[in-house]
Parts: structure tokens; sequence; C-alpha cells
């Protein structure tokens, strides 16, 4: 049984850094915590699909006489599109989240709903 757990230690690691991520997203009232929190997540998904698509023996996608099995390069380049959308979106939050401080003062979810219901 600890061979089993042993041997999948990289899914142990990303499933530790979802929960982390999740855990911020959910419990964190701050709007800055809540945007590290879903990075933290993205960056857990982005490893596993990284983790899943090397083969055991296997090598670069690159035709040579020795080569018998073949990496996957096809999850490599989703990830690297799914970097590039998550620095995107990650900076448009930041950029809300600025906005909603000059508005409202605040950058708790609380203080906010507070500030809203009051209206002005």
């Amino acid at each position: 049984m600890i061979e089993l757990i042993a041997g999948k230690y990289n899914y142990w690691i990303y499933i530790c850094l979802m929960m982390i991520g999740f855990y911020a997203i959910i419990a964190k009232g701050n709007l800055i915590k809540k945007i590290i929190g879903i990075n933290i997540f993205q960056s857990a998904v982005f490893l596993f699909y990284i983790s899943i698509s090397k083969v055991r023996g296997g090598t670069a996608p690159i035709l040579w006489e020795n080569a018998v099995l073949y990496d996957n390069p096809l999850p490599h380049v989703l990830i690297l599109t799914a970097i590039v959308v998550s620095v995107s979106t990650t900076a448009l939050a930041l950029a809300l989240v600025i906005r909603i401080r000059k508005e409202f003062g605040a950058m708790e979810e609380d203080r906010i709903a507070k500030l809203r219901s009051d209206g002005p």
C-alpha cells in the first residue's frame, strides 16, 4: 500500500496545491488573496497536465534511430497557451481590484458588500 502512495507522490502534490488554492478562493475575504488562490490552483493544473504528458522511457519527439517511445508534446503547447491566459486574467483581476479599492476604499468582500448595500 505504501508503494502505491509513494509511487504517485506527484499526484499528491497536485492535490495539495489544488486544495490550498481552493481554500484560499473559498475561505478568504480579501480579493488579492483570492487572486493568489486562483493562481495556485491554476499552477497545480498546469503541473498535472505537464506530468501526464511524460512517457516512461520516452524521449523528446525528435526522429532518431535509438528512439522507440516519444513524449507527447501537445500538453506542453496547451499549457504554454494556458499560462499566457492565466497571466492576462491575473492582470485583469488586479486591475479590477484597484478600481474596486478606489471606488469603495476596501478590498474585503464583506466590507464591500456592506458599503454597497448602504448606498450613497
